[in-house]
């Protein structure tokens, strides 16, 4: 049984009382909380109906594809909705509408940042990358890297893109979708266990007569969990895989965008109509007390979007640096949202569209992340002062806020919504795995098959290359999401696979920014900081973290309590030190003190044990960007890659490029002032996020004025205004920066 510290016979009996009170408790809160969802045959036909007229659309929209430009780019006749149907639902997959609401829930609105700050990304795609991506009438945009570059350049980024899609995002959207598929229909679905069988006071192996007085003591059991049924899981998951397969391999991109633009619209539906219900419940209003309230107990705001730099999921200093390049890549450099746009019948419906998509991403902060902050203070209320309950809203796993949400809130009324809601989930799903599919499709095509194997293939066969490597994306894919997910993941996913994805994306992100922009860049420097960007990012991690596990370290930091974390969060071993859970609560001072506290650096204690992968990507992006000036500058350019860039390509001087960046320094010192400003409590979040917006429509302004007097048009300037596209760009900037601003 091992040593330690000797228990009386009253303070044992004590503790077996208290241990078995908190037992019960937690028995009656999982069973009052695990109800199972009940589908009615409302619900299934029109789950099934949903699903099989999306199945459809897709297959007659893609009938008469005949040529690779026909299969791979729709013909090149997207309009602006189907562009920016398309981008949307490409974008917001399952792990939006299950995964952000989860970060809504267990973090707060911070999440939003992925939403506002995609605005960024958008704009600088569409009046950036863009106009150089058309100009030179590509398929992929590995390539312009070709173009720009070389071969190197060009098949390092159809294998990272290839891995991506493949891996790090079409697998996890076949497991939250199934996953979460489980979690609507309950019943056999989920395997339900005794809250006695998984919430144990302590680890088993440290002994019961330490846990009465130890850290172990201390320490809040492991609250009681839900199974997935993995025979239901694994049905899902190839059953998804099927369904986005089927039509996606018959129609092509065409088929592909119909069935988002249905998808996308189905997905609004179910967000906005649970954001509905939740805040008919608890009011927006309610909301923001309540966080305020909180706040005065944590110093920690879940409306605010600017969380501590060493916050470990979402630091301000990470949000507004890596998060940024970060939205960079995914918006201007990846294939499966950007080849929409060069589908488009237009330079300007593909900017229209583009553009639209950003004012439907605003949307989600709000019927997505908040209604995840809703949900955790309405059951936070629903608990009352009851300290068990409590802790078991806290310890709900955030990817099963969403389908809670279903059975609390649309079960009771029935007329066939929850067959809605999992048609909307499916078609969540369904969007970002066909797109996925073509695109990934696209890139072996063309920069696989036609570049090295069979450089004269036809269209046909092309088009036949590509069905077949969509059946074997949609083979691996399903393979992995059974035999590597975990059904049963307890972390936030959304972060997940954010951070993986980055681990090989920003050397390609130094390779275009500087290829289109600077014409001194060299072929070399773009393949060696592609490969230096992966290196890099494996490095950096490997030198900065610590093995200081995070709860040791926010105790030591006075930063949280041992009461804080369960036995299965807090460790019981580090470094040499055994059987943490066995000190008593002088002891583990000690340890704290003299061993832990001591060990925390400066930096450290600004950037947490260890480093959040925001700010990862600045030091990896930098050290790329680094490398590649370097070696261009001791380089040759090629003269005619040279020219394949924005100035040349768009046809502008170069004082013009010079320009819009003195303006962008400019904007980014007038943002700083204003933050400044407001952190100091010299202006309110309002009054912050009204000068921000004007001074962000007055630039974007003046850019349409100076458009207006150089185009030689009959249009007068308010007629111009109001058919530029430049002008929605600047009402879309303005009405992210507000936001920025106003949750501040």
């Amino acid at each position: 049984m091992g040593t330690g510290p000797t228990v009386s016979s009253h303070d044992r009996k004590t503790a077996t009382r208290r241990s078995l009170k908190l037992h019960r408790l937690l028995a009656i809160w999982f069973s009052m909380n695990s109800g199972t969802i009940s589908l009615s045959s409302t619900d299934y036909i029109i789950f099934f109906a949903s699903l099989i007229g999306a199945m459809l659309v897709g297959l007659w929209a893609g009938r008469k594809e005949e040529t690779s430009e026909d299969y791979f780019l729709a013909g090149k006749g997207l309009r602006w909705f189907g562009v920016a149907g398309s981008i949307f639902g490409s974008n917001v997959s399952a792990n939006h509408m299950v995964g952000m609401m989860g970060v809504g829930f267990s973090i707060g609105f911070a999440q939003s940042h992925f939403e506002i700050g995609a605005i960024a990304g958008l704009l600088f795609l569409c009046f950036g990358f863009l106009p150089v991506y058309r100009k030179l009438n590509l398929y992929t945009l590995s390539e312009y890297l070709g173009k720009r570059y070389d071969d190197r350049s060009r098949i390092s980024y159809a294998v990272i893109m290839i891995i991506i899609m493949a891996f790090v995002q079409m697998v996890p959207a076949l497991y939250i979708g199934s996953r979460t598929i489980c979690e609507l229909m309950g019943g056999d679905a989920i395997i339900e266990q005794p809250a006695e069988a998984l919430a144990p006071i302590a680890d088993e192996t440290v002994p019961v007569a330490l846990q009465d007085s130890t850290v172990a003591d201390q320490l809040k059991p492991v609250p009681a969990a839900k199974k997935i049924n993995t025979t239901y899981y694994n049905l899902f998951v190839i059953g998804l895989g099927l369904i986005a397969g089927s039509y996606t391999i018959l129609g092509g991109l065409k088929a592909v965008v119909y069935t988002d633009i249905i998808q996308s619209v189905l997905m609004l539906i179910v967000g906005i109509g649970i954001a509905i219900l939740v805040f008919s419940e608890f009011s927006w209003g309610e909301m923001v007390a309540a966080s305020a309230a909180e706040a005065t107990e944590t110093g920690t705001n879940r409306m605010s979007i600017y969380l501590p730099t060493h916050h470990p999921s979402l630091p301000w200093t990470g949000v507004i640096t890596g998060l940024m390049f970060m939205h960079c890549f995914y918006w201007g450099t990846n294939q499966f949202i950007v080849q929409r746009a060069l589908g488009a019948v237009s330079d300007k419906e593909a900017r229209v569209g583009i553009i639209s998509a950003g004012f439907l991403k605003l949307l989600i902060p709000f019927f997505s992340i908040g209604t995840g902050v809703a949900a955790y203070f309405l059951l936070m209320r629903e608990a009352g002062a009851d300290p068990t309950a409590m802790d078991n809203v806290r310890n709900i796993p955030p990817d099963t806020i969403f389908p809670q949400l279903v059975t609390k809130f649309l079960q009771p009324i029935g007329f066939g919504l929850i067959g809605l809601v999992a048609a909307g989930v499916i078609g969540a799903i369904l969007s970002s795995i066909d797109s996925m599919m073509n695109s990934a499709a696209t890139i072996f095509s063309v920069d696989v098959w036609k570049r090295y194997i069979n450089p004269d293939a036809s269209d046909k066969e092309l088009i036949v290359v590509g069905r077949l490597s969509i059946v074997g994306l949609m083979l691996f894919a399903i393979l992995s999401a059974i035999f590597v997910m975990n059904p049963d993941s307890t972390g936030n996913f959304f972060l997940l696979i954010a951070d993986y994805q980055n681990y090989l994306t920003p050397g390609l992100l130094v390779a275009f920014i500087l290829g289109i922009f600077w014409k001194r860049g060299t072929a070399t420097a773009a393949f060696v900081a592609i490969i230096a960007g992966v290196v890099l990012s494996w490095l950096v991690v490997t030198i900065y973290d610590s093995d200081m596990p995070r709860p040791l370290y926010d105790v030591a930091l006075k930063r949280a309590n041992i009461s804080d974390f369960n036995v299965k969060q807090f460790p019981d071993k580090y470094g040499e030190q055994t059987g943490i859970h066995a000190m008593s609560v002088s002891e583990f001072e000690s340890f704290i003190n003299d061993d832990i506290r001591d060990k925390i650096t400066p930096v450290m204690e600004t950037f947490g044990p260890q480093l959040n992968f925001f700010h990862r990507v600045v030091f990896v992006i930098g050290l790329s960007g680094v490398i590649y000036v370097l070696i261009s500058l001791n380089g040759t350019p090629d003269p005619e890659k040279s020219q394949l860039t924005w100035t040349s390509l768009g046809g502008h001087n170069k004082t013009r490029l010079k320009e819009i960046g003195i303006l962008f320094v400019l904007s980014v010192a007038a943002y700083i002032v204003i933050a400044i400003l407001t952190s100091n409590g010299l202006l309110t979040p309002m009054i912050a996020a009204t000068i921000a917006a004007i001074w962000t429509l007055a630039v974007y302004t003046r850019e349409v004025i100076r458009k207006h007097a150089a185009a030689e048009t009959d249009l007068s300037l308010g007629q111009f205004i109001v058919s530029s596209d430049i002008t929605y760009a600047g009402v879309l900037a303005s009405l992210a920066m507000f936001m920025m601003f106003y949750f501040f």
